[in-house]
């Protein structure tokens, strides 16, 4: 696998280029376009481009071009393998004699030669400094090196304006080499919102649920460099009954520090049933899928709240530049106090979100929404100086439904609180995942509440199913009789646990107790997880309330606006 990473895109293409590249090719393009990929960011940005603009064009060789110079090249030749590119080593660039050299990354080394390098932007703009890899300063992301502009063989696409000006206080030699098309992306998150409800099942984000989308650049001023924890304190502090919590982290984290690293560092979030978006293409459904934002300096965080989600600040590195967009989101987005109560605040600011609320910093970063497409196109033949096709323009393609990105939570820190009388009690549930209680420290105790740990059956951490009062079998058993048979060799192995419970039908299941006695709870609402009906007969058991024909209402923490009613029949074990 190793020796076939080092070949791929390390050995000279003879076809579709090369010197004899006429005698191998099916097709016979009149021009060659080569994409340099240099980053994963900037090649995904590509890739998610691309396609929409040379769709059926034979008149158009693609060959991508690998620059293995950056500090965050891994992954470059594994995206490019996976969508099944042609790759070309950068010497070869040299004798490809291309006519158009597209690429989403600026701090490219172009060989010398007449051909156009037109540059897409892979953020929102020139709105943050970054090092500088050929010297010890930092420089302005975005902008090609000044010896490319005085070729005059550089295009810089840009979004808005404003950018233009920018450029030019700046990189004065910019001056008349920015194309005005608009922001793909952007035009894809706005035109994909009807579909809202597809991505968040396909997430397994419940109707009733909020997804907390929680966003990161790179550098030790963004949100997990500043606050590496804050992913486990959020899903310590929203249960998980009511919320969802997901991130999104910049491509240059995951280069440069590999997944394996991530995941160590992110484990107990993880276990927790974070939602991990890949590095590629599942972030934008997932945004469009948000309730809530919860971001920094970057550019996803200026997508998302652009696009009218409710956000707060986490971070806001000074590495963000003064005067652009994601600058004044900085003074009208609230800002997050991260050792603070993160659910009141995540509830106040779905409170009093509008949807207009950052239009002003939307129209500064994004010109002419839904065209960016159409004018890329026209940019693009322009500069092969080919004719424009006649087929329609593209127009913002729905985003695909993203794969689920979770692992299932097997073991919950459970809180119920008791209220009511014997008639009418009602129980109210919060639901933690374990792996992350140690990091909320904002729960205050109370003597109506009462607290325990319960355990699926598929829990990996034996520490934590020896401790648990509650054990529960998290798929349905296929009979009562197999049910009851659980039960028994349950609490059998696990002499410290004091209920053990299995689904046995559609809304119903079978509870274990200590002492022999078995009670069916019955669900007259939604179907729930058999954890939370199981939930509630612990709490009655601590209170003292009948087992026997009760009703008891189940409040799913605060965001059901239904009770769920449960109904307790005690029963006799089945030999």
């Amino acid at each position: 696998m190793l020796e076939a990473a080092a070949v791929f895109g390390s050995q000279p293409l003879r076809v579709p280029v090369g010197h004899d590249a006429h005698r191998w090719s099916t097709f016979h393009g009149e021009r060659t376009l080569v994409v340099a990929a240099r980053t994963v960011t900037s090649t995904v940005r590509v890739l998610e481009t691309l396609p929409s603009l040379l769709r059926d064009d034979t008149r158009v060789t693609v060959v991508f071009a690998f620059d293995p110079t950056s500090a965050f090249n891994d992954g470059v030749l594994d995206l490019l393998r996976a969508a099944g590119c042609r790759v070309a080593p950068w010497e070869q660039l040299g004798h490809i004699a291309p006519d158009l050299i597209l690429s989403a990354s600026e701090n490219l080394d172009v060989p010398e030669g007449d051909c156009p390098v037109l540059v897409l932007p892979h953020g929102v703009g020139f709105q943050k400094r970054v090092p500088d890899s050929r010297s010890p300063h930092e420089r302005l992301s975005g902008v090609v090196p000044d010896s490319l502009l005085e070729t005059g063989r550089a295009w810089l696409a840009i979004s808005h304006p404003t950018q233009e000006e920018q450029l030019l206080a700046t990189h004065p030699k910019a001056a008349g080499r920015t194309l005005l098309v608009g922001d793909p992306c952007f035009d894809e998150l706005v035109g994909s919102r009807s579909h809202r409800k597809a991505y968040r099942e396909a997430l397994g984000v419940a109707e009733h649920q909020r997804l907390v989308m929680v966003s990161s650049t790179w550098r030790r001023t963004s949100l997990l460099g500043s606050h590496p924890d804050l992913l486990p304190r959020l899903l310590a502090q929203l249960p998980c009954d009511e919320y969802r919590v997901g991130a999104i982290i910049h491509p240059n984290v995951w280069s440069a520090h590999g997944a394996w690293q991530i995941r160590s560092l992110q484990a107990a979030a993880l276990d927790a049933g974070l939602l991990l978006m890949p590095t590629v293409h599942a972030w934008r459904p997932a945004l469009v899928a948000a309730d809530v934002l919860v971001g920094d300096h970057g550019s996803v965080t200026l997508y998302g709240a652009a696009a009218g989600t409710p956000l707060l600040l986490a971070a806001f590195g000074g590495d963000a530049v003064p005067g652009t967009a994601v600058h004044a989101l900085s003074a009208v987005a609230p800002r997050l106090d991260t050792r603070g109560d993160l659910r009141r605040q995540v509830e106040d600011v779905v409170r009093e979100h509008t949807p207009q609320r950052y239009a002003a910093v939307a129209a500064q970063a994004f010109a002419e929404p839904g065209h960016a497409l159409a004018r890329l196109r026209t940019a693009l033949y322009r500069l092969l100086k080919l004719p424009e096709p006649s087929s329609p323009p593209p127009a913002p393609l729905v985003l695909p439904v993203p794969d689920p990105s979770a692992t299932p939570v097997t073991s919950w820190q459970v809180t119920t609180d008791v209220t009511g009388d014997s008639a009418a009690p009602a129980v109210t549930v919060h639901r933690v995942p374990a792996t992350v209680t140690a990091y909320d420290t904002t729960r205050p105790d109370s003597p109506t509440n009462f607290t325990h740990l319960a355990c699926a059956d598929d829990e990996r951490d034996h520490r934590l199913t020896e401790s648990a009062s509650v054990l529960v079998q998290r798929h349905p058993a296929p009979t009562p009789i197999e049910a009851l048979r659980w039960i028994e060799d349950t609490l059998t192995q696990r002499p410290g646990s004091l209920l053990a419970a299995s689904a046995v039908r559609r809304g119903a299941c079978l509870v274990g107790l200590r002492d022999g006695r078995i009670v069916e709870a019955a669900v007259t609402g939604p179907l729930l997880d058999p954890g939370l009906s199981t939930a509630v007969v612990y709490a009655c058991l601590r209170t003292g309330l009948p087992l026997d024909d009760a009703q008891v209402t189940l409040r799913i923490g605060d965001m059901r606006d239904e009770d769920v009613v449960l109904r307790l029949r005690a029963t006799q074990p089945i030999k």
